[in-house]
């Protein structure tokens, strides 16, 4: 499988998918969404590193606590991502996300993600193999 991302739409939100050959390749995909709800993830670059870290009862928990994470990066830093490198061990998420500070001329974001959300929240084996992690993000 190849890694990749993807949008969907639900109501007034956005959804997002992160599908890859593992859980942590599905996790950083889904990271990928996100930025992408914002502004397209090609025009940012990833020159700054951030560590993050998470833990959660099960997957699902934890991909919401990931993507809050990212987010609250985004807006506390006033960046957007472009690289995820997503590490898990059982149910303890350590991460480094690269982007740059977002500018509004070069970047003209959409909208901004205020949060995950846990409407259509799944972790799982994708239909195609591989994993999928997806879910609803409010804007």
């Amino acid at each position: 499988m190849t890694a990749r991302w993807e949008l969907f739409e639900h109501g007034a939100d956005i959804g997002v998918r992160g599908f890859g050959d593992t859980r942590a390749e599905a996790f950083e995909q889904a990271a990928m969404a996100v930025t992408a709800v914002v502004t397209d993830p090609a025009g940012v670059e990833p020159r700054e590193m951030v560590q993050m870290s998470c833990e959660a009862p099960d997957d699902e928990l934890l991909l919401a606590d990931w993507l809050n994470a990212v987010i609250y990066q985004m807006a506390l830093r006033r960046m957007l991502f472009r690289r995820f490198e997503v590490k898990l061990e059982g149910r303890r998420l350590q991460a480094r996300a690269w982007g740059e500070p977002a500018s509004v001329a070069r970047h003209h974001p959409a909208v901004e993600v205020k949060g995950a959300t846990y409407t259509a929240l799944r972790v799982g084996p994708a239909q195609q193999g591989g994993w999928l992690a997806q879910t609803v993000v409010d804007v």
